[in-house]
C-alpha cells in the first residue's frame, strides 16, 4: 500500500488523473467525484471524471459537470485517458465490478489507484485506501481527505463545497440517518461557510422532477405498494412495462423505496424493479435490521446495514416470491 506521504508528494506536481465512480451514479457518487475534481484542477492537475454510465439530470447542475465523460458514450476517449493516467481515484465503490466494463481497463492500468469509500468489504485492487464504513457519505471522506490528509482546506471553494454538500445531503437522506453525526454537521457548516447554498442545492436535487416522474411515483404508491403487516415490511414492485408506460429515465426511480419505509411501523422496505437484463432490488431498513445481509446472502449484492442493493437474473415474480420467503427467517428482528 502507498503511504500518505508518498501520495502527498505525488500530488505536489501536476499529474494525469482519472476520477471514476460506480455505475448509475447517485448524488454522493457525483458530488464526491466533482468535488475532488474541482479541488484537483486548482492545483494544475490534468483531471477528468469518467462515469461508467449516465446519471440523473437533477445532478447536472454541479460545477464541472460539462467536463464529465460518460464511458458508454465515449469508449475510445475513456480508454485512452485510463491508459495514460498516473493516478485513478475510485470514489464511492469498493470493487471493480461496480464500474462494469470499465473495471477491466482500470484493473489493467498501470496508474496508482486511490480508493475513497465507505462500503463494507473492499476488494484489494487499490494502492491507497481512505476508507471508513462509519462515514455517512463518500463526500464526507473526500472533505476529510483534503483537510486532514492533504492539509489543503483553503482550496475548498464554492465549487468544491457545493458538490460535497450535495453528496452528503443525498447519502444521509437529508441528514436523517443514524450516521449523521455531530462531525457531519460541522463539516456541512464548513461547506456552507465556503459557499455552498444549502437551500438552492436542496431545490436543485429534490424539487426538480418531471411530470412523468411524479405520475410514475403516484402509480407506484397507489397501485404497486404492498404492505406485509405480519413482518413490518413494505415493498413496491415495478415491471418493465411500467417503466415503458411512464417513459422512466435514469434517476426517476431514485428514492422511491423511502416512501415505503416512511409508513408507520415499517422496519424493512423494498423497491424491486424489472430491468432489461435483470431484476434489481433496493432495500432500506430501520435500526439494527441488516438490509445488507439479505442483499449479500440472497441477491448478489450488499451495502450498508440500512441501505443496500442487489440483483437477480430470475423473473420479477420469482424475485418477489423469494424476497417474501426470506422474511420468516428475520421475523424476530422485524417485529421486535
Amino acid at each position: 500500500m502507498l503511504d500518505i506521504a508518498t501520495l502527498v508528494e505525488l500530488l505536489a506536481k501536476p499529474q494525469k488523473i482519472v476520477i471514476t465512480t460506480h455505475h448509475k451514479p447517485d448524488g454522493d457518487a457525483m458530488g464526491s467525484s466533482l468535488g475532488l475534481y474541482n479541488y484537483l484542477i486548482q492545483l494544475g492537475h490534468h483531471a477528468k471524471v469518467i462515469t461508467p454510465t449516465d446519471y440523473p439530470d437533477n445532478l447536472s447542475w454541479m460545477p464541472g459537470n460539462s467536463e464529465v465523460i460518460i464511458y458508454t458514450e465515449n469508449l475510445e476517449q475513456s480508454a485512452q485517458l485510463i491508459a495514460d493516467a498516473d493516478l485513478i481515484f475510485c470514489l464511492d465503490f469498493n470493487a471493480l465490478s461496480r464500474i462494469n466494463n470499465m473495471g477491466i481497463l482500470v484493473g489493467e492500468s498501470t496508474a496508482l489507484k486511490v480508493m475513497i469509500d465507505h462500503h463494507l468489504e473492499p476488494a484489494d485492487f487499490d494502492d491507497f485506501r481512505y476508507w471508513d464504513i462509519n462515514a455517512c457519505a463518500t463526500a464526507q471522506l473526500v472533505y476529510k481527505f483534503i483537510v486532514d490528509e492533504l492539509h489543503n482546506g483553503k482550496l475548498i471553494n464554492k465549487d468544491v463545497a457545493s458538490c460535497l454538500y450535495a453528496g452528503i445531503m443525498t447519502d444521509s437522506a437529508s441528514f436523517s440517518l443514524p450516521n449523521t453525526t455531530a462531525e457531519v454537521h460541522r463539516i456541512v457548516a464548513a461547506l456552507i461557510d465556503a459557499g455552498a447554498q444549502s437551500y438552492q442545492i436542496h431545490q436543485l436535487v429534490f424539487n426538480n422532477s418531471t411530470e412523468g416522474r411524479l405520475r410514475f411515483l403516484g402509480m407506484c404508491l397507489s397501485e404497486k405498494l404492498e404492505v406485509l403487516n405480519d413482518y413490518n415490511t413494505a415493498l413496491i414492485t415495478v415491471s418493465k412495462q411500467d417503466l415503458e408506460k411512464y417513459n422512466v429515465i435514469t434517476g426517476d426511480t431514485e428514492g422511491i423505496v423511502n416512501y415505503a419505509l416512511s409508513i408507520t411501523g415499517i422496519r424493512l422496505a423494498a423497491f424491486i424493479v424489472e430491468r432489461t437484463d435483470m431484476v434489481k432490488l433496493s432495500l432500506r431498513s430501520r435500526g439494527e435490521f441488516p438490509a445488507n445481509e439479505i442483499c449479500k446472502k440472497y441477491f448478489n449484492g450488499g451495502g450498508h446495514r440500512n441501505a443496500a442493493g442487489g440483483m437477480s437474473t430470475s423473473s420479477l415474480e420469482e424475485v418477489v416470491n423469494q424476497f417474501k420467503s426470506i422474511l420468516p427467517e428475520y421475523k424476530k428482528l422485524l417485529i421486535q
